[in-house]
């Protein structure tokens, strides 16, 4: 679709969402699934794309925004099938040594294969998610850790998220196997620069030295604006200059 028109592209996306709910899940798994409980979980997906929902989670939430009952085991049975198909790819935790009493928290991060499905699955277009930069901020992270995932995959490495019940969260880690890592803040707006400086600072230094290697770098992912080092030594990278 890289030569289609946007509208074009929306249109073939939905038309591929149907597909997975009325044909694909049942295929994959050799049981007849209800298409109407195939969206609701699509959907229910995409409103909480590169958030740490759980399964629990996304049962109340199609229950609220869709009308309709998804037990646990259904959830379950669903995702695993979504996994198969290779629509969903979930980020895994980080878990290094810190310096801190507090837990880290060890669930995965949701996130579909490609970000245009989120859009799809909700029926959303350009307009609504100018409406809602909230939201499109969320897509816009989701959209980066898929580029992080491919950088890494070329170079022997992994991406994680990191949070701890603390509330410290940082987006993204790209760790080679064998130990060397990256910290990654992912930011649509170059507004929020200084918050993710101070976050990833803050993360340095919970970690504790004598346990877990320091990382080689902290950056923080922006979607418009220049790529540049800090006087602190962080690097802020442009998406159209990641991966140079």
């Amino acid at each position: 679709m890289l030569e289609s028109t946007v509208d074009d592209a929306l249109l073939l996306n939905r038309a591929y969402v149907d597909l997975l709910a009325e044909v694909d899940l049942s295929r994959v798994s050799n049981v007849k699934r209800d298409p109407a409980k195939v969206r609701a979980l699509l959907k229910s997906l995409a409103r909480n794309t590169a958030t740490l929902v759980e399964n629990t989670t996304l049962a109340a939430d199609v229950k609220e925004h869709e009308n309709n009952e998804l037990s646990r085991p259904t959830i379950i049975d669903y995702l695993s099938a979504l996994e198969r198909l290779m629509i969903t790819d979930d980020q895994p935790a980080f878990n290094p040594h810190i310096r801190s009493s507090v837990s880290l928290r060890k669930s995965a991060k949701r996130h579909f294969c490609d970000v245009s499905l989120a859009v799809a699955a909700l029926g959303l277009d350009k307009d609504a998610l100018l409406k809602d930069l909230k939201y499109t901020g969320f897509l816009f992270e989701s959209l980066v850790i898929h580029d992080l995932k491919v950088y890494a995959a070329a170079n022997d490495a992994a991406v994680f998220h990191y949070r701890d019940f603390g509330g410290l969260e940082v987006d993204a880690i790209v760790q080679q196997y064998g130990g060397n890592w990256a910290a990654f803040e992912i930011k649509l707006g170059v507004g929020m620069i200084e918050e993710a400086a101070a976050n990833l600072i803050k993360f340095y230094h919970k970690i504790d030295a004598e346990k877990t290697p320091k990382p080689s770098s902290l950056n923080i992912i922006t979607g418009t604006g220049m790529s540049f080092t800090r006087t602190d030594g962080i690097n802020v990278i442009s998406l159209a200059s990641l991966g140079k």
